[in-house]
């Protein structure tokens, strides 16, 4: 079912940069966060990276992503402009939502990237419609949902994966199980921790994948994705991850050990790539260099444009509660 990749050394180099804009993006994040520029909750995907950068590798423009609140790489991933994320971050008006999301609603229509959602499981079912509306209108897109272990026990999954699988809906679930949804432990939450075998209870194709791997994402992905778009169905993908960081900022972190997280870090999907092209002669120190300053200057102009930015007047408090206008082909009697 999974496709062999060949990836030649730009591949690799892309690989990477895309992993090092998300790690020092957020990084930059948790200064501005210190700092009280960016407000309000803050999750990091500090080591989730290879999957948000795989999965997008194999989707097109065409195709949809539904984001969960950990989705500042998944956006960036997509091809939302560091600029404007970093500017939402920052609540200002020069954002991709105007300032109005912030770190958990990041949102781009033009990449039909729909947003984060704070809640838990939330966004599976908004997936589920996104999907059935592409099959009913014939667009030949597929949607990938990214959703955390912890959602696997929420009603709402299971509801999605059984309609998925029934409607045969171009869907690919994209459970990336960092082993502790907020502070739990999987084997505690769960009789059935390999998650990727619940797909079997609703007869969907399924796999479970290295999600500190990039190029391991990328081939399940395309596979899957291939699936999805030829009309076989839902395909669910397990990447098997970890957060190096905490759940959010206020968190503790008092359910796992100092030694555990430093176990992970020595399969830091950024530096174990970095690692390989060299020794494998797929980049030259040179060229890590550059792509590194590369970032570095991308992320300095993003800040540069966020903390410049401008906020929102208060006069304009009220608007979208409701529509300024309402379009004219919606005017009609809806009988």
């Amino acid at each position: 079912m999974t496709p062999k990749l060949h990836l030649n050394s730009e591949d690799l180099h892309r690989l990477y940069r895309e992993m090092l804009r998300i790690r020092r993006f957020e990084a930059k994040c948790v200064e501005l966060y210190q700092a009280q520029q960016i407000r309000g909750f803050l999750h990091l995907y500090d080591g989730e990276e290879a999957v948000a950068v795989g999965v997008m590798s194999a989707l097109q423009r065409k195709d949809a992503v539904v984001a969960t609140y950990r989705e500042h790489g998944q956006a960036l991933a997509r091809g939302v402009p560091m600029d404007r994320l970093m500017a939402e971050m920052l609540g200002k008006r020069e954002g991709c939502c105007l300032g109005r999301g912030g770190s958990m609603h990041i949102f781009d229509a033009e990449l039909r990237f729909f947003g984060g959602n704070a809640i838990v499981g939330g966004g599976l079912p908004v997936a589920a419609g996104i999907a059935l509306a592409d099959l009913r209108l014939g667009r030949d897109a597929v949607t990938a949902c990214f959703f955390g272990e912890g959602a696997v026990t929420e009603g709402a999954f299971h509801e999605t994966m059984n309609m998925a699988s029934l409607w045969r809906l171009p869907l690919v679930f994209v459970c990336e199980n960092n082993l502790y949804a907020m502070g739990m432990p999987l084997a505690d939450a769960e009789a059935q921790t390999a998650v990727s075998r619940k797909a079997e209870a609703y007869r969907m194709q399924a796999a479970t994948v290295d999600g500190m791997d990039p190029v391991a994402v990328e081939a399940a992905a395309a596979g899957a994705v291939a699936h999805a778009r030829s009309g076989q169905g839902p395909y669910f993908m397990e990447c098997r991850t970890y957060r190096f960081r905490a759940h959010s900022m206020f968190d503790a972190q008092s359910y796992r050990s100092r030694q555990e997280v430093d176990n992970w870090r020595q399969r830091d999907p950024i530096e174990r790539l970095r690692r390989w092209m060299l020794e494998n002669h797929h980049a030259s120190a040179t060229q890590v260099a550059q792509i590194e300053q590369a970032v570095d200057l991308e992320l300095a102009a993003a800040v540069a444009f966020a903390e410049a930015g401008t906020l929102e007047p208060l006069a304009d408090l009220e608007r979208f509660v409701t529509m300024d206008s309402v379009p004219q082909e919606r005017t009609g009697s809806l009988a």
